[in-house]
C-alpha cells in the first residue's frame, strides 16, 4: 500500500515517502505522559498538617500543635451527621489543642476562650492531678487522638462549658472512632474486636451529642458550635433518625421543610430523610 506521501520522489521530497505524518506528535504525547507520571507524588498524612503555634489561656505558656492545612485535603464526600472525609487524612484527629504544660485541651473554637473562674476549676481539678504524655511523632496516632479528645472532654465538664460545646466534643470524637475504625478496615490482621469496641463507643458518644445539642437548641443562641438554626435542625434531624427517635426526626423535618430561610440543598437532603422516615414508620405499624 502506497504511503500517504507517496509520489514525491519526482520532487524531490523521496526521503519523506515513508514518514509517518503523526511519529512526533506521538512521541511528544508519550514524553508528556511520562513526565506527567513521574509529577503524580502519592501524598502522605503529614503533607497535610502543621505546627501551629498557640498561646494557653490558663497557664499563658506558649506551645505548638498539629493542625490541619485548611483547603489542601480533597474532600471525598460528608456523612449523614456532617462529617467531612478528606483523602489520605483523618480530619477529626487534629480538632483538640492541648497545653503540655497544665493539661487544658478543648476544640479549637473553643481553646481561647476562658472565664477566670473556669480556669481556677482547670488548674485545681487537671492540672494538679494530669500526666500528659509526649507527642514527638510526626502525627498524631488515632490512639493519642482518641487521648487527646477525652481530656478535652473532661476538661469541658471541669469548667462547666456550655451544652453545646460538650455535644461538640462528642460529635467530633464519634466522627473520629469512626475514621479509625474505617482505618482498620483496610488493615491486616484480626482487628474484629477492636472494630466491634470502637463501633459501640462512636454510638455512645453519638448519642450524648445528640441529647447534648438538643438541649442546646432550646437553651443556648445561635451560631451554636459554628452552626445557624438550619444546619443544627439538620444535624439533629439526622441523629435522632439514626438512633430511631422518629417523633423528634418528623419534628426536625417539618420544621425545615417550612422554613422560607432554609437552605435549598439542605430541603433536597430532607426530603429524602422524609421518605426512610415514611418507610419505617409503615414497618413499625
Amino acid at each position: 500500500m502506497a504511503g500517504l506521501l507517496s509520489g514525491l520522489e519526482s520532487l524531490g521530497l523521496g526521503n519523506l515517502e515513508n514518514v509517518g505524518i503523526f511519529d512526533k506528535e506521538k512521541k511528544e504525547e508519550k514524553v508528556r505522559q511520562e513526565a506527567k507520571v513521574h509529577k503524580e507524588v502519592v501524598l502522605s498524612e503529614e503533607d497535610f498538617i502543621y505546627d501551629k503555634s498557640f498561646k494557653c489561656p490558663v497557664c499563658e505558656t506558649s506551645f505548638t500543635s498539629k493542625i490541619m492545612k485548611t483547603g489542601k485535603a480533597k474532600l471525598v464526600k460528608t456523612d449523614f451527621d456532617l462529617r467531612p472525609v478528606y483523602e489520605a487524612v483523618a480530619a477529626e484527629k487534629y480538632d483538640v489543642l492541648l497545653c503540655p504544660r497544665c493539661g487544658y485541651a478543648a476544640l479549637g473554637r473553643y481553646f481561647p476562650y476562658m472565664l477566670p473562674a473556669q480556669a481556677k476549676l482547670i488548674k485545681e481539678k487537671i492540672s494538679s492531678n494530669i500526666q500528659l504524655p509526649k507527642y514527638n511523632d510526626p502525627t498524631y496516632s488515632f490512639e493519642q487522638a482518641v487521648e487527646r479528645y477525652k481530656i478535652a472532654l473532661a476538661c469541658s465538664v471541669v469548667k462547666r462549658s456550655k451544652s453545646s460545646e460538650k455535644a461538640y466534643v462528642c460529635l467530633r470524637m464519634s466522627w473520629l472512632l469512626r475514621s479509625y475504625r474505617e482505618y482498620l478496615e483496610g488493615q491486616d490482621g484480626d482487628n474484629k474486636e477492636l472494630m466491634e469496641s470502637l463501633r459501640a463507643q462512636e454510638q455512645e458518644y453519638g448519642e450524648n451529642a445528640y441529647k447534648g445539642f438538643l438541649d442546646a437548641r432550646s437553651s443556648e443562641d445561635v451560631p451554636i458550635a459554628g452552626m445557624d438554626s438550619t444546619t443544627l435542625d439538620y444535624l439533629l434531624a439526622q441523629l435522632s433518625f439514626h438512633f430511631k427517635d422518629y417523633q423528634t426526626c418528623a419534628r426536625m423535618v417539618s420544621g425545615i421543610l417550612t422554613s422560607p430561610s432554609a437552605n435549598p440543598r439542605i430541603k433536597d437532603k430532607v426530603r429524602t430523610l422524609k421518605e426512610q422516615l415514611a418507610e419505617k414508620t409503615k414497618e413499625n405499624q
